[in-house]
């Protein structure tokens, strides 16, 4: 009857202050040279050897209530003592439930000052016997306001006579009374200054970092880089075109899986308009070289079309130039090698300027 009034009590006060409106989290060093009290719920699952009284029935596990009373070290430590009361829960069947507490005493740490913690300590751990226990563990708190907070933590408990590890988890309410040891310090008022005119700045009015009196090109893009007079630094580059298509043996059509290169070649042509394109078309060795020479202009002339009627490129900017078999990218006599061959190729380079940009 003990336990569950005091359960009650304490799930009653965490109702009612995770019900108030939270203020912001105190800062650590507002904490440090507070002491506060709070109250906890404890579940812990015993060792699997513990015996009961008995020693027929095993221990399963414990539930509690307690209190406990800390003190704030430092920006980065607590010092933490506790008391828990135990109801034990062994198996098989027992006219009365055995009771046990706990006494610990630990050393809590805040890695980064706020809400995280680890710990380690010790108890005198009351089980059916009692004896001392090694404590670690971990645990998150969560302030309410700038005096009270909730926290949740799991902790590790070994005694040493009997080899026992046992584990906990609590829940609990803790509630800061005292002033911080650090003390506010209020500022002495400053005195007002002199206002100082001024000086008035002289105009950049496309922003390059050159005022206008010095800028010989005053409408740069922002984003350029200029030279002392303001002009864009412009650095050169190369852009390149590569159009390769194959042919089936003895044809001179176009291939529609070849369109899109033609047109990307078209786009570049489109891009550069001062530029002109050599087209050259190449046969295999296979057949008299007087057929593979007119097959050849056959297909080169069959790109030029492609890209003067579908992608309206004017023919005054396209040479086609039948090959033959002069060119050959592979001499073999092999049916991989003839396939190669027959083909039709264009390059062209142009070099462009880029603006270097800030």
């Amino acid at each position: 009857m003990r336990l569950q009034k005091t359960s009650a009590l304490l799930i009653s006060s965490l109702l009612c202050a995770l019900s108030a409106n939270a203020q912001e989290q105190p800062k650590a060093e507002e904490l440090v040279g507070k002491y506060y009290l709070g109250i906890h719920g404890m579940r812990m699952n015993t060792d699997d050897d513990r015996l009961a009284p008995n020693d027929v029935d095993f221990i399963k596990h414990a539930n509690g209530i307690g209190a406990e009373f800390g003190y704030r070290l430092s920006e980065f430590s607590e010092l933490r003592v506790s008391y828990t009361d135990l109801n034990l829960t062994r198996t098989g069947w027992a006219p009365s439930t055995p009771s046990g507490k706990n006494i610990a005493a630990n050393y809590l740490y805040f890695p980064n000052k706020q809400n995280f913690y680890v710990m380690a300590g010790a108890s005198a751990l009351d089980v059916i016997d009692s004896e001392m226990s090694a404590n670690v563990g971990a645990g998150y708190r969560h302030y309410l306001s700038e005096r009270s907070a909730i926290y949740f933590e799991g902790n590790g408990h070994y005694q040493f006579d009997n080899k026992y590890t046992d584990l906990s988890a609590q829940i609990g309410f803790v509630y800061f009374f005292g002033d911080s040891a650090k003390k506010v310090v209020r500022s002495a008022p400053v005195e007002p200054t002199a206002v100082v005119p001024v000086a008035i700045q002289p105009i950049d009015s496309d922003n390059d970092g050159v005022v206008d009196s010095k800028d010989q090109c005053k409408a740069t893009p922002e984003t350029n880089k200029v030279d002392v007079d303001g002009c864009t630094i412009f650095t050169e580059e190369n852009d390149a075109l590569h159009l390769h298509v194959k042919f089936d043996n003895s044809k001179a059509i176009v291939k529609a899986e070849y369109l899109d290169n033609i047109k990307s070649a078209a786009d570049f042509l489109k891009q550069y308009p001062h530029t002109s394109l050599t087209i050259k078309g190449h046969t295999s060795s296979v057949g008299p070289a007087a057929f593979n020479k007119k097959l050849s202009q056959q297909r080169a002339d069959a790109i030029v079309d492609v890209l003067v009627n579908t992608f309206d490129i004017k023919s005054s900017r396209l040479t086609a130039v039948g090959m033959g078999e002069e060119e050959l990218l592979s001499p073999a006599n092999t049916a991989q090698a003839h396939e190669a061959n027959r083909r039709i190729e264009a390059k062209v380079s142009v070099d462009k300027k880029v603006a270097i940009k800030r």
